[in-house]
């Protein structure tokens, strides 16, 4: 987006025109912009709005209901943090007693408003005018407990910004600003002026890509009380610094993000999984890991853990809750004739175990009438849609398929959700 559109887009006219506009129906955008161009309002406005519908109806089932108070880009929509992530990037922050936290790189201002909401002064930069604009727009409506400041909204680059507000230069170690002070990080994860047809920027997950610099993260963290950076979950775990937590993140089953905590913010050093679902949240330590228990049998059932479980490399709370073995090093799933609801991984009671043979899983799946097949893989070269097709399935049934290895051998192992 550039300057004069964002500039417009927060004038008196274009927040009372986006709130008049109906729910966005791609079908109906064209005879509603002929609509709004005959009312008299000039065509880059129309425009300028009536994108801003479009990216609001995108972002509802991410953003919630506060999505119709907030200007968005394409860009920064993907990039933005769910509420439910936000608040728990402010808690932590919170905890480590920190009154004032520099937001570099706040995008769209998402983890910022987290941050007003949870009592704490932010300051708050991104290196693109027209973003900083908008996010200035998506903070001013937010509710601030007592006679907290109003948040501070500038375009400047984290390399120039002085962490100590008026004082030149960067925090003292050990001085009483940086015992109050926090930086939170959302660098910039994406390749600029390489866009795709929806005029998104290309993602890139290498850590030397980042904006600020890898090296300037880390420098900025060792400078304050507390830290956080929000990461690619592809963060290799070699890469986290020493002393550091390293958090994958999921909602409802997806892995959104891997975050680094350093310093006060830090609860529990090395790797670490957090489930966050509208049922509460759930955490995975390190310290609940057992050493992977020796391979057996394949039992009465398969669990599967959530996917930030297996990023951060904790499949072992998985063996040590159900007192079983994963089925093959690697591969995630862990057998056991222990049956256990956990709010953190999916049980399946397995009901046939096939060799890995297109004739054999097609014959399987006819002989019991199955139509349908649901097919999840892990750890073996094999291209599911591919499979699928080659099936050639008839029937009314339908099943479910892990494709995966035990003990060393490519499987497909026919399960039953429970």
């Amino acid at each position: 987006m550039d300057l004069e559109t964002a500039h417009l887009l927060v004038t008196p006219e274009a927040t009372e025109l986006l709130r008049s506009l109906p729910g966005y129906d791609d079908r109906q955008a064209l005879a509603l912009a002929t609509r709004l161009r005959a009312a008299g309002h000039s065509p880059g406005l129309t425009a300028a709005v009536l994108h801003q519908s479009a990216l609001r109806a995108r972002g509802r089932a991410k953003l919630g209901d506060a999505v119709d108070s907030l200007l968005l880009t394409a860009d920064g929509l993907e990039q933005a943090t769910r509420p439910q992530v936000a608040r728990h990037h402010a808690q932590r922050l919170g905890s480590a007693g920190v009154t004032l936290v520099h937001d570099l790189g706040c995008g769209l201002g998402l983890d910022a408003r987290a941050l007003v909401e949870a009592g704490l002064v932010v300051r708050a930069i991104d290196t693109d005018p027209a973003t900083a604009v908008l996010a200035a727009h998506n903070l001013a409506a937010v509710p601030r407990p007592g006679d907290q400041a109003p948040p501070e909204v500038a375009c400047a680059r984290a390399e120039d910004v002085h962490l100590t507000g008026d004082v030149a230069g960067t925090v003292r170690p050990g001085s009483r600003d940086a015992r109050h002070t926090a930086v939170w990080l959302d660098p910039a994860r994406r390749t600029p002026g390489v866009a795709d047809v929806t005029g998104r920027t290309r993602r890139t997950w290498r850590l030397d890509d980042l904006a600020p610099s890898w090296e300037l993260v880390r420098s900025l963290a060792g400078q304050v009380a507390a830290a956080g950076a929000k990461l690619s979950p592809a963060l290799p775990h070699a890469a986290i610094p020493d002393g550091a937590e390293a958090q994958w993140v999921s909602w409802r089953g997806e892995v959104v993000e891997c975050c680094l905590w350093w310093g006060d913010a830090v609860a529990h050093a090395g790797r670490t999984a957090l489930v966050l679902s509208e049922g509460g949240a759930c955490l995975l330590t390190e310290d609940d890991a057992d050493p992977a228990w020796a391979a057996g049998d394949l039992a009465e059932w398969v669990y599967e853990p959530d996917r930030a479980v297996i990023r951060a490399g904790l499949v072992g709370a998985l063996e040590r809750a159900v007192a079983g073995p994963e089925l093959d090093p690697g591969v995630g799933y862990v057998t056991s004739s222990v049956e256990r609801d956990l709010p953190w991984a999916r049980r399946f009671r397995v009901m046939e175990s096939l060799p890995l043979q297109e004739k054999v899983i097609r014959a399987h799946l006819r002989e019991i009438g199955c139509g349908a097949v649901t097919l999840k893989k892990r750890g073996v070269d094999v291209d599911p849609d591919r499979l699928r097709r080659s099936l050639r399935l008839k029937g009314s049934g339908s099943a479910t398929l892990i494709l995966t290895r035990h003990a060393g051998r490519p499987v497909a192992l026919h399960v039953e959700p429970s």
